[in-house]
């Protein structure tokens, strides 16, 4: 058995550094929602369906004209020549005509512009529902990003302490075997152990790179730094507790659910549509016509000049009798387009309802776990100090001490990985009940350092 020479007071510069250099930090980073207002802005996915967003609503208003009466205004103008040649005589004859029309129609009774009017405004609701998932996928991606870069930029941390704490352990293995307590075994046991940490330093650190940079790509930042978690850390619970009241919300709020139901509303008036092909259609047609025509002939009668001006109005009654079956046909293929989509509706519902629930375990496991390993992470430190103590008076070896120290900061890792994926999951949760908005990020944002 051997002894060390390490003091713990030797490790207390590191944890300072450590400290200090993550205050320093905070000082410029943003926060979750400044980094979302930002994506916002930037990100070509969420641009997209804004665009979309509002074109659908000037589509949903070119629908109003079906019911509208059209006006047009015309205007003409005409001009001809005429010889005439006979054995009795001989004229040169011209004529001049000018012709100004000004029409109006009125649709009275067309079922089948009332459909089309009411599927226009359908798409409304479609545009809204299409915005919202759009919303709510970047504001998961976002935070997704977000806190992927904290726990890559947290596994570095934890890392580099690793490595700080075997380098003081290959160095006392050293110390030790130079003054002849202490075999070559437990040096080349350290040297091991510091060798594989600067492995995983350098992996740690090209993720944390790699990480920053998707961050950035998504928030349109060149160099965005997240604000780490206030500790200690306190998760709250899901709420309600009950995953079928998750579900129902998910029947009533979900965009996906949404945009199905206008689905089937546009494929129902579809077949209004197809049904009106039997039916009458009634119209109320104006129109006044105003007109002048000159003319006259080089040896004929006298020139003459007529002005009329005409005033029409009518109304045109037109009872469709036979289309080849066409009618009847279309029919049929919008009644299958209607089950079909009643049937995508229902189907969408139970992957919702199902991924509602999954979402809502998930985060429940979730809580669970992260108050295992803040246990697991006490019994981890507590078994650290009993073997350097154990190392100190020759009961442990240098492996017990190394092996410690690497569960210590693996525990510490996957703890903090847990904890952020609880709040990412908390969105999640929402997002698969419907309901996530800009607005939850703030509990989130009061959970960070300030």
């Amino acid at each position: 058995m051997h002894r060390s020479t390490t003091s713990p007071l030797r490790l207390l510069p590191l944890a300072w550094a450590l400290s200090s250099g993550l205050a320093a930090s905070h000082a410029s980073a943003q926060s979750l929602q400044d980094l979302y207002t930002a994506a916002r802005g930037y990100d070509a996915s969420y641009q997209s369906a804004k665009s979309l967003y509002d074109a659908n609503l000037a589509k949903a208003a070119q629908a109003k004209a079906m019911l509208l009466p059209s006006a047009n205004f015309a205007l003409g103008a005409s001009s001809s020549n005429q010889d005439v040649n006979s054995p009795a005589k001989s004229a040169d004859w011209a004529y001049k005509g000018q012709s100004a029309e000004v029409s109006v129609t009125q649709p009275l009774y067309r079922p089948a512009n009332k459909a089309i009017y009411e599927q226009g405004m359908k798409q409304v609701d479609l545009a809204q529902a299409q915005l919202l998932a759009a919303e709510q996928n970047l504001i998961v991606q976002v935070s997704q990003a977000y806190f992927d870069v904290l726990a890559s930029s947290d596994s570095l941390t934890f890392v580099k302490a690793q490595k700080a704490a075997v380098a003081e352990q290959l160095a006392s293995a050293k110390r030790n075997f130079e003054v002849g307590t202490a075999t070559i075994t437990d040096t080349r046991e350290a040297q091991a152990r510091f060798d594989l940490v600067v492995a995983q330093e350098l992996a740690a650190d090209n993720d944390l790179r790699v990480k920053n940079i998707a961050l950035n790509q998504l928030v349109g930042l060149p160099n965005a730094t997240p604000k780490p978690l206030a500790m200690p850390v306190t998760l709250a619970p899901v709420e309600p507790a009950d995953p079928e009241a998750w579900v129902q919300r998910a029947q009533d709020h979900h965009p996906a659910l949404a945009q199905l139901k206008v689905a089937l509303e546009v494929a129902r008036l579809e077949t209004t549509k197809a049904q009106a092909g039997h039916q009458p259609t009634l119209d109320l047609s104006g129109k006044y016509t105003a007109a002048n025509s000159q003319g006259g002939s080089s040896g004929g009668p006298a020139a003459f000049d007529t002005r009329s001006n005409v005033a029409t109005i009518g109304i045109a009654f037109n009872l469709p009798l036979f289309a080849g079956f066409a009618t009847q046909n279309r029919i049929k293929e919008t009644l299958a387009l209607e089950d079909k989509a009643r049937t995508d509706l229902e189907a969408s519902r139970r992957t919702i309802a199902q991924a509602t629930r999954t979402a809502f375990f998930g985060v429940q496991s979730g809580q669970a776990q992260v108050k295992a390993y803040e246990a697991a992470e006490a019994s981890s430190q507590s078994a650290l100090d009993a073997n350097k103590l154990g190392y100190q008076v020759g009961v442990r070896i240098n492996i017990d001490v190394l092996n410690s120290q690497s569960q210590l900061y693996n525990t510490k890792a996957t703890l903090a990985k847990a904890r952020y994926d609880v709040l990412v999951g908390g969105l999640k949760l929402k997002q698969a009940a419907g309901t996530l908005r800009a607005e939850d990020l703030a509990a989130i944002n009061s959970q960070l350092a300030p």
